[in-house]
């Protein structure tokens, strides 16, 4: 959220995410606030090297151009300063000058050149070579060119490059030569006035400019280099464009306001894969470990301060290997040791509880969508009121038809999912089975907790959660609106009461601290209701294979707005690609006119042959893909960076299985008669190029085994400290059988076998310290290659 924003009168805002000057997500636009809530997630893997993590506010315009009230902008190396904790930080003002990004490829050299009379003058020679990743200007991209200075006390000698057209990459391959020093014989028609330049006081300074034509030349990055860095040597180097020294300081930056953000940032540097083999079977065989608490992951769950920080790598570790099901039983037999009432079963904040939970957002995501999306769009988009709070009604508001709008929506959301056991997927409904059979054998005189262990999983912390915040789950772009999240709240309590079997009792109903959800439960008295949470939650733990029914509902995966290139049309500029709706579904890839249209095109899934990103040379255009089939390729344009990688991954997922998969594609276009990659003059030749590696089997679960390894073994690192001290306290009751060394630290810590506990725990450390050292030779080797200036 922000707060205090100017101008000081009420206006629309809405929040942009930046990489650099590239757009990647915007919020809903909150009205009317100078302090607008926005209150959304974005989660995102960043697919290219930036400097800046940027957050702009706008001031929404209907007739002009969105005006940019402020920013916060975060160099990366100082993201992991803000990691995981809330901030408030002030709007700094927009100033064009610092508004860069991208890279400049360059060579220096200082050449030593004899003149006609016998003396010795140095010659600098700059070669720039190309630049990569300029910023688009005005959605297009834009016409660079670079001015190259040599700049000292009493010089300024310049020049300039061609000018090169509709490219963020441009190539310009030019050769620049400075005078650096002279001998004092030279005729006073020298092109400097001193005598003698200092050397010391010389930099090379790169300036990248968009041209205007008509209008002003837009500044797009500067890099600077000392010359005394060269001495004698040749040397190139990418260098980032950095923002000029000189921009805007306006001293007011304090009148903009503030902007709150929690800032979750990762970077992992992850080794090759015989690098974790240690590590990885160690964790994997946790389950295996008795007592559990012996094993390395609950181990990790025991020193990390905050448990979501290891149940994350940890359950996408065990999914990825098979090995969920298992742990999830173990710890969670762990935890019903210590619950007492059965009514409490599975009820606390665990490593048991968040390991399904964290299960069910990976493994669940589809389902959800097929069974929650279309009942919640028709809510967001077609909102009825539903107000039964007295306290809250308006004016002229009716409460008996606000209890019947309510209650529509209720039984339409309770239907759907009492009606989806068949889509529940089997690892969900494997690890709810081995949840109802050790509830049943930890309270085996209560008929109720083997349903109770269930629905306080599938229904509380899934369902009831995602119906209250569906952008979350991403079954909805945006936050919804106040009303509207009103109405999700209510539903959502509704969903949680009626999915709690046991629940509709007299006693139940009196425990309800709003009178007015008290009248309204006493609608849903009917067996029926009890009779089918019944059936739902013994369907969803059990073990049965289901099968798929061949007229179910094609699961919906993911949609968007794009532009895509005419198909077999002649290219004549702009108008060659057009802004089009796609949608992707298990079955089928369609893009229509707009959002609800019919399709005007439409690719079975089976007949996609390949999905590859698209080189920017073929028409000159940032964020391209391909989509290979029968037919022609079908060229799209995605918005940003990360919407294209987004998408790639969604339809490489979807078509892996695909009989006819290609494993040679061209990365350019066939224009003007042959393919600008090899040249070839037959338009159905094979490809120039391999196709990328083969997505993992499964569609619902994409995860990168070592780099889940490579972030546990970081956690460890960084609680090292706690490891040491758990081994020493374990050593203390091995050997001298008495009380905890330390109670005061460690009683939160569960030790049933400190024998086991110590083993274990010898192993990270040694794991740990073997991994180290692999690192810091990775980090010697990288850092002796590298060289001044570059990235």
């Amino acid at each position: 959220d922000a707060k205090h924003l100017v101008p000081n009168k009420m206006r629309d805002f809405f929040c942009t995410i930046n990489l650099d000057q590239e757009e990647v997500f915007r919020t809903q636009v909150v009205e009317k606030s100078l302090s607008p809530y926005f209150g959304e997630e974005f989660y995102f893997e960043i697919p290219r090297t930036f400097q800046w993590l940027s957050f702009y506010i706008y001031d929404k315009s209907v007739l002009q151009k969105d005006l940019r009230v402020g920013k916060v902008s975060i160099k990366k190396e100082d993201l992991c300063n803000y990691t995981g904790k809330e901030n408030w930080f002030m709007l700094q003002p927009v100033d064009s000058n610092s508004e860069v990004q991208g890279k400049v490829h360059l060579e220096l050299k200082l050449n030593e050149l004899i003149t006609d009379n016998g003396s010795v003058c140095q010659q600098l020679v700059v070669h720039i070579k190309e630049c990569h990743g300029l910023p688009l200007i005005n959605g297009q991209n834009c016409d660079p060119y670079a001015t190259v200075s040599l700049m000292g006390p009493s010089r300024n000698d310049q020049k300039k490059t061609k000018v090169k057209k509709k490219t963020s990459n441009p190539q310009f391959n030019e050769t620049f030569y400075f005078e650096v020093t002279r001998s004092s014989s030279y005729t006073k028609k020298s092109q400097f006035q001193v005598e003698e330049e200092d050397i010391e006081k010389l930099e090379v300074r790169v300036d990248l400019w968009n041209n205007g034509n008509l209008v002003q030349d837009v500044f797009l990055g500067e890099i600077k280099v000392p010359v005394k860095v060269l001495r004698n040597d040749s040397f190139q180097a990418w260098y980032l464009l950095q923002p000029r020294e000189n921009g805007n300081k306006s001293s007011k930056t304090d009148d903009l306001g503030s902007l709150r953000l929690n800032i979750c940032y990762t970077e992992d540097c992850v080794l090759p894969s015989d690098y974790y083999a240690s590590l990885r079977n160690l964790l994997l065989k946790s389950s295996d470990v008795q007592p559990i608490s012996a094993s390395a992951a609950y181990i990790l769950s025991e020193v990390c301060r905050d448990k979501y920080d290891a149940v994350l790598p940890l359950v996408r570790l065990l999914l990825h290997h098979h090995k969920l099901v298992p742990f999830v039983a173990a710890v969670a037999e762990l935890d019903l040791k210590d619950t007492q009432e059965a009514n409490t079963v599975f009820r606390g904040n665990s490593l048991a509880t968040r390991c399904v939970d964290e299960m069910m957002k990976i493994v669940g995501k589809h389902y959800l969508k097929v069974t929650l999306k279309p009942v919640i769009d028709e809510i967001c988009e077609s909102p009825k009121p539903c107000e039964i709070d007295p306290i809250k009604l308006r004016e002229g508001d009716n409460v008996e038809i606000n209890m019947e709008n309510l209650r529509y929506y209720v039984d339409k959301v309770f239907r759907e999912i009492v009606r989806s056991s068949i889509s529940c997927p089997t690892l969900m409904c494997d690890v709810f089975y081995s949840l109802r059979h050790l509830a049943a054998k930890r309270f085996p005189n209560d008929p109720h907790v083997q349903y109770s262990a269930v629905s306080s999983f599938v229904f509380l912390r899934f369902f009831a959660v995602a119906v209250v915040s569906p952008h979350t789950f991403h079954l909805r772009p945006h936050h919804p609106d106040a009303q509207t999240s009103r109405t999700l709240t209510l539903i959502s309590k509704a969903i949680q009461t009626l999915g709690s079997w046991g629940s509709l009792t007299k006693s139940k109903l009196s425990s309800f601290k709003e009178t007015f959800m008290c009248e309204f439960f006493k609608t849903f008295q009917e067996e029926k209701f009890t009779e089918s949470v019944k059936k739902f939650l013994d369907d969803v733990s059990s073990t049965e294979s289901k099968e798929p029914s061949g007229l179910s509902e094609p699961v919906h995966l993911k949609e968007g707005e794009m532009y895509k290139r005419a198909q077999g049309r002649t290219r004549i500029g702009k108008k060659n690609f057009k802004k089009r709706w796609f949608c992707l579904t298990s079955r089928e890839f369609t893009y229509h006119k707009q959002q609800d249209k019919e399709p005007i095109f439409t690719i079975p899934i089976k007949n996609i042959l390949a999905v590859e990103k698209l080189d920017e040379s073929s028409f000159n255009k940032k964020n391209m893909f391909q989509v290979l089939h029968g037919e022609k390729p079908l060229y799209i344009q995605a918005n940003n960076c990360v919407e294209a990688s987004e998408w790639i991954e969604a339809l490489c997922r979807v078509t892996r299985c695909n009989q006819k998969r290609l494993s040679f594609y061209h990365p350019s276009a066939f224009l003007n008669g042959n393919w600008l990659c090899c040249k070839a003059t037959i338009e159905n030749t094979v490809g120039c190029a391999r196709c990328t590696a083969d997505v993992p089997a499964d569609t619902q679960i994409e995860i990168d085994g070592d780099r889940e390894t490579e972030r546990i073994y970081s956690l460890f690192t960084i609680n090292m400290s706690k490891l040491q001290k758990l081994e020493e306290a374990c050593g203390s009751i091995a050997v001298y059988q008495g009380p905890r060394k330390e109670p005061d630290d460690y009683s939160n810590f569960t030790i049933e076998d400190s024998v086991a506990t110590f083993h274990t725990l010898k192993q990270i450390i040694d794991i740990v310290e073997k991994l180290n050292e692999s690192h810091e030779k990775y980090r010697k080797k990288r850092s002796s290659s590298a060289k001044y200036g570059s990235e």
